[in-house]
């Protein structure tokens, strides 16, 4: 990975001192993470650059864990005086026990290497703000029914440390760029929305001319198309969800309930059942954060673990849920890499990074003609699922009838509801593509990247939400 302009933002010489000032009193596991960031955030709307922020920020997180309970604190003074009081202040949670001792701290090696060919500080705000007025531009020259144009660059460096008592320190370099593009045309009284993003741990070689351009004539091309589009019929029917729909079903419908703190808690559907069946034999369920460039990527977590590749599901069978540092200590496991948090302000808890369905065996264009009368779904919008129950509606931005096999009329308005573990038992063909999809995941009031994706599947049948006829 080219180097973004970081030094250490805590002196390894004081590491040791604040992992030994928080295990004082006792306690199984203490840790220091430390980060330091830079962003832009370029936002332009109705063809004026409406925001332009840019912004640096560091501090420290410290914390103990003690009886499956957490300690925490977290300053944003990096002076060795702020630190060890805010170390002390999380050492008196864990009671009168004995001091632990503190092994030599060692530099821990990553497992993968990352490349980034631009870095977003190396590029002058001038060339950001060129990007978003050239988006702006081919949009609002596309159509003249289209009102309004909205397009949000970001860029981040973020540089963590994480010292632990097991004895080693960690660090991180990453590099965060995405580009949003929201295009809003009007016919009459009906409105629609045309979206696009893009995004990874990468830099500004994502977003080459080329990239910029085809994103918006993407989102300018659906907002129109939308206008014609006839109303999608409300009924059970089989559905096709298209590996360009990218992967938010299965971020919903099984990533949340495999993560580790939900499991433990009773609040996943999947709670308890390790080694039973939880979808067909063809879906392979993979959490990968090691993969190049994706949004969801790392070196190490957020608590210094290697990022690392874990099957969550093996052929319909459930093999592990994602576990961060506690929720591993309180099953005897280890830590799966997926320790993550927003800031040093939060606690790390378990999270998904790249989350996805792995390939199969048929060809998407069998796939579609498979079905005689649905659903072929090209894009997803957002959803919500109750994680207890497994229950989940999607809304689809972009769909298809399926007639005799074929992909015919365009439709809006449609849903998809049904149930995480029975529509994920009912798959019956998996496409040999992937295509994914990126975000940011909220969850207890944290926001993380990630990068979700699915090959093309075919559901024999599901409530499709739309207009009943």
């Amino acid at each position: 990975m080219k180097k973004s302009k970081t030094e250490n933002i805590i002196d390894h010489t004081l590491h040791a001192d604040l992992l030994r000032r928080i295990l004082n009193c006792g306690g199984e596991y203490a840790d220091v993470f430390a980060e330091s960031r830079r962003s832009t955030s370029l936002v332009m709307e109705d063809g004026r650059v409406e925001k332009i922020v840019t912004g640096q920020e560091s501090g420290a997180g410290l914390r103990l864990l003690s009886g499956g309970k957490t300690a925490y604190a977290s300053s944003s003074d990096l002076v060795p005086a702020a630190l060890l009081a805010a170390a002390g202040a999380v050492s008196s949670m864990a009671g009168n026990g004995p001091a632990q001792e503190i092994p030599q701290l060692k530099a821990r090696m990553p497992s993968v290497a990352f490349s980034i060919q631009s870095l977003p500080d190396d590029v002058p705000l001038r060339e950001k703000i060129k990007l978003v007025r050239k988006a702006e531009r081919i949009a609002r020259s596309y159509d003249s029914r289209i009102r309004q144009v909205s397009v949000i660059y970001r860029d981040l460096l973020q540089h963590v440390q994480t010292a632990a008592s097991e004895g080693f320190v960690a660090e991180d370099d990453r590099v965060y760029t995405s580009f949003i593009i929201q295009v809003i045309a009007a016919q009459d009284t009906l409105v629609q929305t045309g979206y696009e993003v893009i995004g990874g741990l990468s830099g500004l070689e994502i977003l080459d001319e080329e990239t910029v351009e085809v994103l918006t004539l993407k989102a300018a091309r659906r907002s129109i198309s939308m206008l014609t589009a006839r109303e999608a019929p409300a009924d059970r029917m089989p559905v096709v969800i298209s590996s360009q729909a990218g992967g938010t079903m299965i971020h919903e419908a099984i990533g949340h309930g495999l993560e580790a703190d939900l499991a433990q808690q009773g609040l996943s559907v999947f709670s308890g059942m390790l080694g039973e069946k939880v979808a067909s034999d063809l879906i392979t369920v993979i959490d990968d954060a090691t993969l190049s460039g994706k949004r969801g990527s790392f070196r190490f977590d957020d608590e210094g673990t290697p990022s690392q590749r874990t099957v969550l599901v093996d052929q319909g069978i459930l093999k592990s849920y994602m576990y961060d540092k506690l929720t591993a200590l309180k099953e005897g496991k280890q830590s799966t890499g997926n320790g993550r948090r927003e800031s040093y302000q939060k606690r790390p808890i378990p999270r998904m990074t790249n989350t996805f369905i792995a390939p199969g065996e048929h060809n998407p264009e069998e796939i579609v003609r498979s079905v005689d009368q649905g659903l072929f779904v090209v894009k997803m919008g957002g959803g919500q699922v109750n994680t207890v129950t497994g229950d989940f509606v999607f809304h689809v931005q972009e769909g298809y009838l399926i007639r005799n096999g074929m992909r015919s009329d365009l439709v809006r308005g449609a849903t998809l509801s049904g149930n995480g573990p029975e529509i994920l038992k009912s798959i019956d063909m998996v496409g040999n593509d992937l295509g994914f999809s990126i975000g940011t995941c909220g969850k207890d009031a944290q926001g993380v990247p990630v990068t979700d994706a699915m090959p093309t599947v075919r559901i024999p049948e599901i409530v499709v939400g739309g207009r009943h006829e």
